[in-house]
């Protein structure tokens, strides 16, 4: 096993003591240690790049209650999927931004309940200016993991993603990682030229929508692309898995695959750290599933495997056990 010290990610800001992608989220996460932040990336109708975990807005976001809203419900289909819903790409900057951020899982997380309608929704020039704040204040340069959503959907409308992120990050100063589950919009980006790692998402099953789009039945699905991560290496500086794909009943698994991505020159990231039985990997679970198993050893686990970044709901105890604390 690799002796490393990963990057701590506030995932969505510290989201497992306050509502995610609020500005009292990202402070805490800065406040407990992380070196950096995730956001999600999503677009207004106006273009305005807003944080948000999906383009649908009802679970995090008080608008299914607001009755001006009401004929903004609708469906939406793209290729095979459809969802249904409030989107942000149906909302212009001015009214999204009356819409007040709300606890994403209610029923694991009541005490993050209590922030409820407190935060409205952040854009991402905000988060930047709270990183260098941040920065300034904690007296260390703070990074940033720029997630980009559904860009082949956002491209199929009109609001190219690629770009507008690549603009809108031009001038970050601290360590910037750019990441998708859609490579091609990873390629956008490096071909606009943005100074950033560039980091490819893989889900646990499935296939990436932009190749599903351009492939069809033919695409690969994500386990079969990580079988050549070397041709990878050649196209992005790192690989992100969920964290299932390192913590499986052989546990030389995971090592195994982090160990066959550096020897790539991959860098390794995984994803999400959370205490609750609910999320813990079976032999970690103690209790019901709001309570907080044994996460400092599924935690150990996962860093032993050598991952450079790991992203955590809360911080301070990815920090605990990097740290030994």
């Amino acid at each position: 096993m690799q002796s490393r010290r990963p990057w701590i990610i506030g995932h969505r800001g510290a989201s497992g003591y306050r509502p995610e992608h609020t500005r009292a989220a990202y402070e805490l996460a800065f406040a407990l240690g992380a070196d950096a932040v995730e956001p999600d990336i999503v677009a207004t109708k106006d273009g305005v790049l807003v944080l948000r975990h999906e383009n649908e807005i009802s679970g995090t976001t008080d608008v299914a209650r607001r009755l001006e809203f009401a004929d903004r419900h609708t469906t939406k289909r793209f290729g095979p999927a459809s969802m249904t819903g409030w989107f942000t790409e149906d909302f212009t900057w001015e009214e999204l931004s009356t819409l007040r951020a709300t606890e994403r899982l209610p029923g694991i997380r009541q005490h993050s309940t209590t922030f409820d309608g407190r935060s409205p929704i952040m854009r991402l020039d905000e988060l930047l200016r709270l990183i260098g704040e941040a920065s300034e204040r904690h007296g260390r340069q703070l990074g940033l993991v720029a997630e980009i959503k559904h860009a082949a959907y956002f491209d199929s409308i009109g609001l190219p993603l690629g770009e507008l992120v690549t603009d809108a990050l031009a001038r970050f100063p601290g360590r910037l990682v750019v990441e998708s589950f859609e490579e091609t919009v990873l390629g956008d980006v490096r071909q606009r030229g943005l100074e950033a790692e560039l980091v490819y998402l893989f889900e646990a099953t499935g296939t990436a929508p932009d190749l599903v789009m351009s492939l069809g039945s033919a695409a690969p699905d994500y386990t079969a692309q990580l079988d050549d991560l070397g041709a990878l290496a050649q196209r992005v500086h790192g690989i992100s898995v969920d964290k299932g794909r390192l913590i499986k009943p052989d546990a030389r698994a995971g090592v195994e695959l982090v160990d066959r991505a550096h020897a790539a020159g991959l860098q390794v990231f995984t994803w999400t750290l959370r205490p609750e039985n609910k999320f813990l990997t079976k032999p970690f679970r103690a209790g019901d599933s709001a309570q907080w198993g044994d996460w400092r050893g599924e935690y150990e686990a996962i860093i032993a495997t050598g991952v450079d970044g790991v992203f955590a709901d809360h911080p301070d105890l990815a920090i605990a056990a990097r740290d030994g604390a």
